[in-house]
């Protein structure tokens, strides 16, 4: 099993496992020794993994790191470990004075599902106050698992991972920046675009005007470049999927056909538009080649491995008022009036929530 397999087998253990979870040290044993050995390192050989090592502090004796993870005898990384339900803002201190007398490079603070790396950018030896590297084993995405795997034991090496860990902390903070401007912009980020199309005095009253255009065209603009993206990707194997349809919907044959064998669907380009924005968000769930539609009379239908008995959710859009059914966890459909394609952004977690169901239950 390659690195990549191993995290993924993690995260569903993660789902799965969680809210049966107690304690502290059942979230070692569960998420967080897997973990470490999925990073190739022997978890009970005390070479390798030192757990309750020793971290005198000053006056304060017999200080214990939760595990360091060691070579030629020095420790080069350190873990500090919570339950998985603990918010890690509250515990990074603790980290910090363990990081400043040991002579570990890096150090991880983890509740099993959130991992925050730490290294000394700022001043040597000194812990900086914020990770360059924050990852959700639950939610991994591509590159960060190629991140986690420079910490792998056969591919560890400091100074590689030093050179792009100033990179991945700035980069890291910018993202949070535009993620909370593009969700709730500030008055000098509206200031700064208005400014460029508005040749009036900008008084709070005009940015006032303008912090809801702002928001809505960051909206729009996303949304185009996401299905501009998808429309060259799906435009081939749009066609396969409906031959596939036609073959395999046994399921829904009478609803999809005339008493004469002619087809009486009509699969429209909103419809389509509505395929690819789910896919595009169930991406960082599943594998988007999971994820394909069927058309019926009555609804369009966005299915996960192609199965009828798996619908993510379905659209209602031949009729005046548009709406999205998701699937509640008994899988009874609920239906959400929608004024417009945007409005399916807002139920990315029932998307979610329905997937993982399904995912339990493999």
């Amino acid at each position: 099993m390659d690195f990549k397999d191993s995290i993924k087998q993690i995260s569903e253990r993660i789902i799965k496992l969680k809210d049966n979870i107690e304690t502290e040290e059942a979230t070692k044993n569960a998420f967080i020794m897997p973990f470490i050995n999925a990073l190739g390192y022997d978890v009970f050989n005390p070479l390798e993994v030192l757990p309750e090592m020793t971290c005198d502090i000053a006056m304060k004796k017999g200080e214990k790191i939760d595990y360091a993870i060691l070579k030629d005898g020095e420790p080069i990384i350190l873990i500090e470990c919570k339950h998985w339900k603990q918010d890690l803002n509250l515990h990074d201190n603790q980290l910090l004075r363990y990081f400043n007398v040991s002579k570990a490079k890096f150090g991880v603070l983890t509740n099993g599902i959130i991992y925050r790396f730490y290294t000394d950018l700022k001043e040597p030896n000194i812990m900086d106050d914020k990770p360059f590297l924050e990852v959700d084993i639950a939610d991994m995405k591509d590159e960060q698992i190629e991140e986690l795997k420079k910490f792998h034991k056969s591919y560890f090496d400091i100074d590689n991972i030093l050179s792009s860990a100033s990179e991945l902390k700035y980069m890291g903070e910018l993202k949070k920046i535009l993620q909370n401007e593009f969700s709730a912009p500030s008055s000098d980020f509206v200031r700064m675009l208005a400014a460029r199309v508005y040749e009036g005095r900008m008084l709070q009253s005009i940015i006032e005007q303008f912090t809801p255009l702002v928001k809505r065209a960051i909206s729009s603009y996303i949304n185009e470049v996401i299905n501009e993206r998808l429309k060259g990707a799906l435009s081939v194997n749009e066609s396969a999927t409906n031959e596939g349809t036609q073959k395999n919907d046994s399921d829904n044959s009478e609803e999809e056909s005339s008493s004469d064998g002619n087809s009486k669907i009509i699969t429209t380009e909103e419809e389509l538009d509505s395929y690819r924005i789910i896919k595009a968000i169930c991406r960082e769930k599943v594998d988007v080649s999971r994820i394909t539609y069927r058309d019926t009379q009555t609804y369009f239908n966005i299915l996960l491995d192609d199965n009828n008995r798996k619908p993510i959710c379905r659209m209602y859009f031949n009729r005046s008022n548009k709406y999205v059914a998701t699937f509640d966890e008994n899988k009874k459909e609920v239906k959400h009036l929608i004024e417009g394609l945007d409005d399916l952004y807002i139920y990315t977690e029932n998307y979610f929530n329905t997937i993982n169901l399904y995912e339990s239950e493999n």
